[in-house]
């Protein structure tokens, strides 16, 4: 058994890391396709850019998580997120979320990109509470197999939550 109680470390991915992130994203992001898009030659290349923070969250010695986000000069991809099931519903894919939507901001990029599956209702229902919007379906996106649904969030825009009617009002 994992111990829940010990904090994650995040911080930039190194070169080793390009295995267990490749290894992570066939297994959570891109099962049920028949390519494997995410290599580790990908990851590893990416891991070199400089348009590019490839970032993870460690617990003790294990890869809690990664995302990995492209800089351009007017928007940013989240091109890949993903939380291990064992430390899922701790905050880390948020932890990852916040720390590239900053990046972005010190960059003087606003807006941010990303593709999620259409059927992966976990992931857009946390995408959405973190205040990204869905604007757009695209047809066999992903290997002409699944529809995506891009989701996009303007970081000058603060969402303030608003306070719950009561029904007896």
């Amino acid at each position: 058994m994992h111990d829940q109680s010990r904090t994650e470390s995040l911080g930039l991915a190194l070169p080793l890391d390009a295995v267990p992130i490749a290894i992570m994203s066939r297994a959570l992001v891109e099962g049920g396709l028949p390519g494997w898009s995410w290599n580790t030659r990908r990851v590893a290349r990416l891991i070199q850019d400089p348009e590019t923070s490839v970032l993870v969250a460690r617990r003790g010695d294990e890869l809690a998580g990664f995302a990995i986000m492209g800089f351009g000069d007017e928007a940013a991809h989240l091109n890949l997120l993903a939380v291990d099931p064992r430390f899922r519903r701790a905050g880390i894919g948020q932890r990852l979320l916040r720390w590239l939507e900053a990046t972005a901001l010190t960059a003087g990029t606003y807006e941010i990109h990303l593709e999620v599956r259409a059927t992966n209702k976990v992931a857009r229902r946390f995408y959405r509470a973190l205040g990204y919007s869905e604007v757009d379906v695209l047809p066999g996106y992903y290997d002409r197999i699944e529809d995506a649904v891009r989701m996009t969030r303007d970081l000058r825009v603060v969402r303030v939550e608003q306070p719950g009617w009561s029904s007896g009002r």
